[in-house]
């Protein structure tokens, strides 16, 4: 009998340790209403901010991408430590996203303190407004625990930026384990939300010395784009649409508009320009059944993205401070 015990024990240890220990039901037990407090919670919320939904996914991604989903991203500095939420390309997250975890977090507290991880919350609500909006139901597997570790200086280096290759976006993300195809599908998460006119004011004021606006962007969006931003400088809250034609629905719009020349940031029009991410651009626009599929095979595999479990991480008693002061 040893052989077939070794060979058993062998499979069970060839199973990521923590992907092995997430469960749909992991709160059944412990707290029944936890998938009830916050579905209420995000339903209140959205239809009071409808900039909800788009914040929360964006706020998902900076957090997983950036020591893996552990909601490491909603600590906050203090005098010995520059946590992640400061660091600059996570100054403009949604304090609406955040402050739809943290009543939801507040809630869970009073029903069962203790026992919900912030990073358990922002997975499944992120899920709850996605689809509110009408994205994709996806499972949400449960029992990451809130990580230990928040420093600012670990962001950059960890999420894509607006002006970067296509070959850099492609490394970024295949050194985390994610294909071109997953890539691809979670840039559609831009089918909501909207970017700071500094993020995309290169491509219609200062695209070149002789050309002051990027070509191949739509004339007639890119002249809106202008009166939008024309105050930047001074204003730097400005902003507009990342999917101008429908950007409160969750839909694939989205790679439409990239072949319209409407693709707002520098980073959505490269898909269609590289032959990499243009097939998928065209499957994706013409298949909204194919993106959904594909966005929610990515955020499945996103929520899974280096999480912590049991003793690597701990059920924090408020988003935003450890349990025990950091050194």
């Amino acid at each position: 009998m040893a052989v077939p015990i070794l060979l058993l024990l062998l499979l069970f240890f060839s199973i990521p340790f923590s992907e092995s220990k997430l469960d749909e039901d992991y709160y059944k037990q412990t707290c029944p209403d936890f998938q009830k407090i916050v579905r209420e919670t995000v339903t209140l919320k959205q239809a009071a901010q409808p900039v909800t939904a788009a914040g929360t996914l964006r706020l998902f991604f900076h957090d997983c991408m950036v020591e893996g989903c552990d909601a490491s991203v909603f600590i906050a500095s203090n005098h010995v430590n520059k946590a992640e939420r400061d660091a600059d390309i996570n100054q403009s997250l949604s304090g609406d996203a955040f402050e739809v975890v943290v009543r939801a977090k507040t809630a869970l507290e009073l029903t069962c303190p203790g026992i919900v991880s912030c990073a358990d919350i922002l997975a499944e609500a992120t899920r709850d407004l996605v689809t509110m909006v009408g994205g994709p139901f996806y499972p949400v597997k449960l029992g990451r625990k809130d990580g230990q570790v928040s420093l600012a200086s670990k962001v950059d280096a960890n999420l894509p930026k607006t002006n970067q290759t296509m070959d850099e976006i492609i490394k970024l993300f295949a050194d985390k384990g994610f294909t071109i195809e997953e890539m691809v599908a979670l840039t559609g998460g831009h089918t909501i939300g909207f970017s700071h006119c500094k993020e995309f004011t290169d491509r219609i004021f200062h695209y070149s010395p002789t050309t002051p606006t990027d070509p191949v962007i739509n004339p007639r969006f890119a002249e809106g784009l202008k009166k939008t931003c024309a105050n930047y400088t001074t204003n730097p809250a400005m902003s507009a649409f990342n999917d101008v034609i429908t950007p409160g629905k969750f839909d694939n719009i989205y790679y439409q508009n990239l072949k319209r020349g409407l693709g707002l940031l520098s980073s959505d029009h490269a898909l269609v320009k590289d032959p990499r991410t243009l097939p998928l651009v065209e499957l994706y626009s013409m298949n909204q059944e194919a993106f959904f599929k594909a966005f929610a095979h990515a955020m499945e595999k996103l929520g899974h993205h280096e999480i912590k479990t049991g003793q690597q991480g701990e059920v924090r008693r408020r988003c935003d401070a450890f349990n025990t002061i950091q050194a």
